[in-house]
C-alpha cells in the first residue's frame, strides 16, 4: 500500500489535501495528484448539496485575532474547552474546527508560531510544537507545488461516531500490537477521520484508503472496504505485513513512501499517547483545501460531482473562503 494522502492536517483532516491518496501500489508506481486532477465521487449514501448552505448558514470560517497574545489566549481557551467534562457537546465542533485553524496559520508562519507560544506555559507549548511540526511535515510534502485552481470532486460526509472510532482503534491495536494512536493518526490524515468519502484516481476507497486489489490480498481486507470498523483492522494488519511490529517507522513507509508523511503520522501518534484527550479536538477538524486563493474550508454537506473552477465554487460558497486578514 502507497498512499499519499487527501488530508495535509486534519484534518485531518487532517489534515485537506492537494494531492490523491494512493493504497497498494509498488515502490516505483506513480499517480497524479488531486491538485490538478481530482478524484471522483464514490458510491456512499447521497449528501444532499442544501447541507452545505445550511452548514455556513449555521457556523462560519473561524477568524482569527492578529495580536499574538491573544492568539495564545484564544488557542489556551479552546484547548481547555475541548478537554472539560462540562463542554456542551454541541460547542465541540466550532472548537475544534477553531483549533484546526489556529495550527494551521501557524504552521505556516514560523514567526507568528514564535510568538504566540511565548505566551504559553509548558503544557501548551509541548501540544503547539507538536501540532506544528506534524502540519509542517506535510507542507515539505508539497513544498514547490502549484496550488490547484480547481476544487476536488469530493463529498464530505460526516464522520463515525468519536467513541466507535475509538473502540475500532484500540480493538486492533489489541488485535495487532499496532498502538491505536497510530491507527487514529493514519485515519486522520488519510480521509479526516473518513469525511472524505471518494475514489481516488488510483482507485484508492475507504475511510483508510485501500486499493481494492491490496484489499483482497490473503489477511488483509475482511468485510466492506468502506466500513470503518474493517477498514481500521484492515489498515493495522497491513501495517504489521510491512513490518510496523518491528519498526512502525518501517510500516508506515509502506502506506506511503515518504519521510514526511511518516514523520507526522507518528507526531499525530505522540500528540495522541501523551495527551489522549487531544482526540477530541483532532476528531472535530474540518476538511481544509489547499487551493489557489487560500485554505478553503470544505463542511459536510459539500458534494461535487466534478472538478470546478475555484472561483466558480467561492461566487456559490462564499463562506468556504478564508476570511480576508
Amino acid at each position: 500500500m502507497r498512499v499519499l494522502t487527501y488530508v495535509l492536517l486534519a484534518s485531518l483532516l487532517a489534515s485537506a489535501a492537494t494531492a490523491v491518496v494512493r493504497s497498494g501500489l509498488p515502490p516505483d508506481s506513480t499517480v497524479p495528484s488531486t491538485a490538478t486532477d481530482p478524484a471522483p465521487l464514490g458510491q456512499g449514501p447521497p449528501v444532499e448539496r442544501p447541507q452545505q448552505e445550511q452548514a455556513a448558514a449555521v457556523r462560519s470560517y473561524p477568524r482569527l485575532p492578529s495580536d499574538p497574545a491573544a492568539i495564545a489566549a484564544q488557542l489556551v481557551s479552546v484547548e481547555e474547552a475541548l478537554r472539560s467534562d462540562s463542554t456542551d457537546a454541541a460547542q465541540l465542533p466550532e472548537l475544534g474546527h477553531r483549533q484546526q485553524v489556529i495550527y494551521r496559520r501557524l504552521s505556516e508562519d514560523q514567526a507568528l508560531a514564535n510568538q504566540v507560544r511565548v505566551y504559553l506555559s509548558a503544557r501548551w507549548q509541548t501540544v503547539l510544537d507538536l501540532h506544528v511540526a506534524a502540519r509542517r511535515e506535510f507542507l515539505a510534502m508539497h513544498r514547490g507545488e502549484r496550488r490547484s485552481a480547481v476544487v476536488p470532486a469530493w463529498r464530505i460526509i460526516p464522520p463515525e461516531a468519536a467513541d466507535q472510532l475509538l473502540r475500532y482503534y484500540r480493538e486492533a491495536a489489541a488485535a495487532t500490537g499496532i498502538p491505536w494512536e497510530v491507527l487514529a493518526a493514519v485515519n486522520l490524515v488519510e480521509t479526516g477521520m473518513g469525511r472524505i468519502d471518494g475514489v481516488s484516481v488510483a482507485d484508492a476507497r475507504g475511510p483508510m484508503q485501500f486499493l481494492p486489489s491490496t484489499w483482497a490480498e490473503p489477511g488483509i481486507g475482511k468485510g466492506n472496504i468502506r466500513d470503518p470498523q474493517d477498514a481500521i483492522h484492515a489498515a493495522a494488519r497491513y501495517l504489521v505485513r510491512r513490518g510496523g511490529l518491528r519498526d512502525i517507522r518501517r510500516g508506515l513507509w509502506g502506506y506511503n513512501n515518504s519521510n514526511h508523511y511518516v514523520n507526522a503520522v507518528l507526531l499525530y501518534a505522540q500528540l495522541l499517547r501523551e495527551d489522549p484527550a487531544a482526540f477530541t479536538g483532532l476528531y472535530h477538524w474540518e476538511i481544509h483545501y489547499a487551493s489557489s486563493v487560500g485554505d478553503l474550508w470544505l463542511p459536510v454537506g459539500y458534494d461535487q460531482p466534478r472538478p470546478l473552477p475555484v472561483g466558480q465554487y467561492l461566487r456559490r460558497f462564499p463562506a468556504s473562503a478564508p476570511p480576508e486578514g
